[in-house]
């Protein structure tokens, strides 16, 4: 009996697969439409599902993020309930959600809460274990910033007021795709007609944890 359980504590954690499904279009209405500018006929999103251990956990959208050999970020998909109070039944919606980071060896899927990260505003560009975008402050006086966020960090590394929000008539994307550097580390954002704005990344260690004692999801 003690030669047995001795066995059980050398095998070590489970290791779990993870794997992503096939692409699916499904209808999509940009958050500014009106029902005067809305298409739903021509406008969708692609959305694919995320498996662990051959059970679904989540709908993604967009191309995954490899942080290292075994952590990947991406992109949730959300399927809400559109309907109003008075509505008879439901009506269902997709729209982009948050970031997940998820690990290949455990099947953890973590929710990342990015600062002042918006679903309508932000569109992330990473490099390595860092994002950056344009992000939407929920202050009473409002902003829109340049951030630049790294996993396991309590702060930003770059937080900085680059125009006003909320703007009646703004450009649609609000910011363009960041722009990295790798030597020195620096990434460049840009308000969609605006300036430039270049900011200097400082520290190269990951704060990323990648443990094996994660809950089995």
């Amino acid at each position: 009996m003690i030669f047995f359980g001795n066995s059980l504590l050398a095998a070590g954690p489970k290791v779990h697969t993870v794997t992503l499904g096939p692409y699916h279009k499904v209808p999509y209405t940009q958050p500014d439409a009106t029902p005067d500018t809305k298409a739903d006929e021509t406008s969708s999103l692609k959305v694919r599902p995320l498996f662990v251990d051959d059970r679904q956990k989540e709908w993604t959208t967009g191309e995954i993020h490899d942080v290292t050999d075994r952590t990947f970020t991406v992109r949730r998909a959300l399927r809400l309930n559109d309907a109003l109070p008075n509505d008879a039944a439901p009506h269902w919606i997709w729209q982009p959600g948050p970031w997940l980071s998820v690990d290949r060896v455990t099947g953890h899927i973590t929710v990342l809460h990015l600062p002042d990260f918006d679903f309508t505003v932000s569109d992330v560009v990473w490099f390595r274990d860092y994002a950056a975008y344009c992000g939407i402050s929920t202050a009473a006086k409002g902003g829109l910033f340049a951030v630049v966020a790294q996993l396991g960090a309590r702060r930003p590394v770059v937080q900085k007021q680059i125009g006003k929000w909320p703007e009646a008539d703004h450009f649609i994307p609000v910011c363009q795709p960041a722009q990295w550097q790798r030597l020195p580390t620096r990434v460049t954002l840009k308000p969609t007609g605006g300036e430039a704005a270049t900011y200097d990344v400082v520290g190269t260690v990951s704060l990323l944890e990648e443990g094996d004692n994660s809950e089995e999801q």
